[in-house]
This record gives C-alpha cells, structure tokens and sequence, in this order.
C-alpha cells in the first residue's frame, strides 16, 4: 500500500478532487501554502494500493496544469529595493511524494 501525499495550487484543488472522486481515489484535504510564493496549496492525502499509483498520477496529470504568472517579489529591507520588478514564474502542477505504508486501519 502506498500513501501520496499531493500537494495541488488551490486554482486546480476542486477539479483534481472531482476527478479523483470520479476514479474512486478518496483523498483528506489540508490547507497550505508555499514558502516561495505564499500561494495557496491544498496538500491532499491519498491512500491506494501499489498496482494504482499509476492511475492516480493520470487522474492528477490531467487536472493540475500549470500557467505562468507575473509576480512582485516581496522586497527586503536589506535589498534597497523600494519598486521591486515584476517576474514571471510558474505555477500550477502538482508536486506528489509516494511512500510505503507498512500499516492501514481504519477505525
């Protein structure tokens, strides 16, 4: 059994978990946020067997895109930046860790 841990920008939460639903893939969704962009995330907590990793990363695959987007880094003190310029980054996706899961009771 495996347990990933996906971690999804909030702009593509609702279809990823429609989809995963529809798949009968059953996930816990947590609030977060990223460090670099302070975006919000929701980290989603999915538990299936070994045979099904694959298919749950299709399901994820065909949901969470990515898009590029204009940003203005939050300026530090230290930089003497009073007008900080824009810059385009990426966001979007899916960013998933897989790990073994030695034990599943559900109570």
């Amino acid at each position: 059994m495996k347990l990933m841990i996906i971690i999804v920008n909030n702009d593509d939460v609702k279809a990823v978990s429609k989809a995963l639903v529809k798949n009968k893939f059953y996930s816990t969704k947590l609030a977060s946020t990223g460090n670099f962009l302070l975006s919000g995330n929701t980290t989603m907590l999915v538990g299936c067997q070994d045979e099904e990793v694959d298919k749950v990363i299709e399901v994820i695959k065909a949901e969470a895109h990515q898009r590029k987007k204009m940003i203005t880094p939050i300026a530090s003190m230290s930089s003497g930046l009073l007008s900080p310029t824009p810059i385009e980054v990426t966001i979007g996706g899916a960013t998933i860790f897989i790990m073994d899961v030695e034990k599943f009771v559900k109570l």
